[in-house]
């Protein structure tokens, strides 16, 4: 029978009806460990307890208000992510695309309350995920997101990843901001060095220009901080998060100095369902477990004994597995065949892995994993290993019976 659903995923023949911690159990009737999260989303496992009393708890009691009305826990949830960042100011919204939009427009609308609307360029890097909005689209760059929608929203230029020479050469009378992600996730965990971090921050403090991150994939404890930021030395003026925030409930927002958002008023921006009840309560019990003593070291642990074993993993199947890049619980490997054989060999091995750009397999476990988890992992990886070196072999010796 034909879907009725839009075929714009290409979906795995598999679903699932439970999980528990990183663990999930599909309706085949088999067990999976879990090392996809839904992409980064759910940070801290499947069915966690201390989120589901906070759900069901909201659920029994309001769901929807609006935002024509003060929202208690959505001041709660704002006050505890300013006390813990660079921000002064947070605006709600229901995903990623949705909080750098705000960026964007925060960005923009700064410089005009500045006096300066001509400024409203912002320079973006090349491989950049941002969204699938038309404007976070033309912020990422990338053709095959762009194709057949028209002409490219205006007002974003994209430079070489990691030249500063290039991205020199870019700032004009016109350029607002930098916009970048610390690791750039979906174009196969690229990690930008500290160093260039802090040479886009003189950048921006030089030419008065706004330094937008996008955590949405890196933030909520990801990289083993609170924010990757964190590991730069510097701050920015504007941060977007989502994923891990909301633990599997959809949930954004866009953190920002009371500078950064200076122009932005009552009206020049809103949301129908951004800061509803039930996000807001879910929100705050992914911040109760993520900044409970101890927590963020916990994986800045499990996530260096996870890139050890996976370097070990390395080392022991030189024909498989080319590189292992990443920080915390961010991993990816490249590998010689490609990463969607690699990863439909690992699922027969009853273990999840998400695919990105550059032939890599990304490896983002819930942060709540234990040592024991990463060593079923690294069980499991290696069978599927394994299976590929023999499928090699085989081919080889078929080749050379030919």
């Amino acid at each position: 029978m034909t879907s009725p659903l839009l075929p714009i995923y290409a979906r795995a023949d598999l679903s699932f009806e439970k999980g528990e911690g990183p663990w999930l159990f599909g309706r085949d009737g088999e067990r999976y460990l879990d090392f996809g999260a839904g992409v980064a989303v759910n940070a801290l496992g499947h069915a966690h307890p201390h989120l589901v009393k906070a759900l069901t708890e909201q659920a029994s009691k309001l769901w929807h208000t609006s935002n024509l009305y003060q929202i208690p826990e959505g001041e709660r949830l704002a006050r505890r992510l300013v006390e813990n960042t660079f921000a002064d100011v947070v605006v709600f919204s229901n995903s990623g695309a949705e909080a750098n939009e705000a960026a964007i427009k925060m960005a923009r609308k700064y410089h005009s309350a500045n006096g300066h609307p001509e400024r409203f360029r912002i320079i973006t890097f090349e491989g950049a995920f941002h969204g699938r909005t038309l404007a976070t689209i033309a912020a990422g760059g990338q053709a095959k997101y762009l194709e057949g929608f028209g002409p490219k929203v205006e007002g974003f230029d994209q430079v070489p990843f990691g030249d500063l020479d290039a991205l020199k050469a870019a700032i004009g009378p016109e350029t607002a901001a930098l916009l970048i992600e610390p690791i750039q996730g979906e174009s196969g965990i690229r990690p930008v060095p500290n160093a260039f971090m802090r040479a886009l921050r003189d950048l921006c403090d030089q030419h008065g220009l706004l330094l937008i991150f996008d955590e949405i994939q890196t933030g909520v404890g990801r990289t083993g901080k609170l924010f990757a930021y964190e590991w730069t030395g510097i701050t920015p003026d504007i941060m977007s998060i989502a994923k891990g925030i909301g633990g599997g409930f959809p949930l954004g927002a866009c953190l920002a100095t009371s500078e950064a958002a200076k122009g932005m008023t009552p009206g020049t921006h809103g949301t129908t369902f951004g800061g509803n009840p039930l996000a807001m309560a879910v929100g705050n019990a992914v911040l109760d477990v993520i900044l409970e003593p101890g927590f963020l070291q916990h994986v800045e642990r499990v996530g260096l004994l996870l890139k050890q074993r996976l370097a070990e993993l390395m080392d022991r199947h030189p024909a498989v597995v080319a590189e292992v890049r990443g920080l915390g619980l961010m991993m990816g490997l490249r590998t010689h065949v490609p990463n969607t054989e690699f990863i439909n060999i690992a699922r027969k091995e009853k273990i999840i892995l998400i695919g990105a750009g550059d032939n890599v397999t990304r490896l983002l476990p819930p942060l709540i994993i234990s040592d024991a988890d990463v060593a079923e992992a690294l069980n499991r990886l290696d069978a599927a290993c394994a299976a590929i070196e023999a499928e090699l072999k085989n081919a080889a010796q078929r080749g050379a019976a030919e």
